[in-house]
């Protein structure tokens, strides 16, 4: 009967543990079998997949290329909505610094001024949201929905009458680096807009495992009264997750106005739907609380990845039922296994 007994404990005690490996480390697998399925698929039937094959170099520098903006915005909209908030208004900033960034690009800033000049807006934009929440108690979703229409005014007002994205002015034009950093840059055979992502992915999982933004973090979206209560000054912690995430905003922006070779206000458009599933995929639980920057990365990659493959595996039409389904799997799949995980 006490081997049986012990048999059992065994038994539990694996199957905890296999629950927990999954849970941790399923997005993984799941973006290596996409690879995988790619990988031995034909696509030559779209120019973006060079000889029809999803491994060779070029296609995968492409993909990295056009993920960049979502890659260095995860980890930002991670951290924030495990402290139990959210922001819509990040297509908007990504939108208006892309406007900005092209702006001073073409009146003769260079490329290292106007980029920080235009990170340095994003934080503003990040600072004025968590304003909003923090000090005028203004609900998040209320309060972001006001700064998604505000910031993209803001963006359309800035474009001269008549045209859709800024190009040129007049007799001033783009200036030839503008492409580097997003389109045509390569820094040890990578695109350069991608070692920023990593860069601040890295930093970003280093703060929330390392340093105290991290833990009050976790702690704020957990149980927000517990945290006031034990010290933590919760609308701080906020304050500082909405500045981070608007200049992350505002490098995903620099990056698609780089890649486009243009400052276009409508650039953003939906990046906020992006940057919430992708943090979904990655684990990250929509009440708060919970949540880990680098698989959001992962889940970047894994929706650019879906997203760019079926370009020629699936008919437009079905395209959106398609990733809506693996969205579906994949949110189910990380559902059951925190049941299973809880449950041991």
């Amino acid at each position: 009967m006490s081997k049986l007994t012990r048999f059992e404990v065994a038994s539990t005690t694996l199957g905890g543990q296999v629950s927990q490996f999954l849970r941790n480390y399923y997005i993984y697998f799941v973006l290596i079998a996409i690879v995988v399925f790619l990988s031995l698929t034909n696509l030559d039937r779209y120019e973006l997949f060079e000889r029809g094959n999803f491994l060779y170099e070029r296609n995968i520098i492409n993909i990295l290329r056009v993920s960049a903006p979502i890659l260095v915005l995860a980890g930002a909209f991670t951290l924030l909505m495990v402290s139990g908030y959210i922001d819509l208004s990040v297509g908007s900033t990504m939108g208006l610094s892309a406007v900005i960034y092209a702006m001073l690009a073409i009146n003769g800033v260079p490329f290292l001024a106007a980029f920080a000049i235009t990170t340095l807006c994003g934080v503003l934009l990040g600072t004025f949201n968590g304003l909003l929440v923090v000090r005028f108690k203004i609900t998040p979703v209320i309060a972001t929905l006001i700064t998604l229409s505000l910031f993209k005014g803001i963006a359309l007002l800035l474009v001269m009458d008549g045209v859709s994205a800024i190009k040129s002015m007049g007799d001033l034009k783009m200036p030839s680096w503008f492409n580097a950093y997003g389109r045509e840059g390569v820094l040890l055979g990578l695109p350069m807009a991608f070692w920023v992502a990593v860069i601040v992915t890295i930093t970003l999982v280093v703060l929330q495992n390392r340093s105290l933004l991290g833990k009050y973090a976790a702690a704020t979206g957990g149980n927000p009264t517990a945290a006031k209560l034990s010290g933590i000054n919760t609308s701080k912690v906020v304050f500082v997750l909405y500045a981070i995430v608007g200049a992350c905003a505002a490098l995903a922006g620099i990056a698609r106005s780089s890649f486009m070779s243009l400052g276009d206000p409508l650039s953003g458009d939906g990046m906020e739907l992006t940057a919430i599933l992708v943090v979904l995929i990655g684990g990250t639980a929509f009440s708060g609380g919970e949540g880990r920057v680098l698989r959001s990365f992962v889940g970047a990659l894994i929706i650019m990845t879906i997203t760019l493959g079926m370009l020629t595996l699936v008919p437009a039409y079905y395209q959106t039922l398609v990733l809506g389904a693996v969205l579906l799997g994949a949110a189910a799949s990380n559902h059951w296994i925190s049941r299973k995980d809880h449950a041991s």
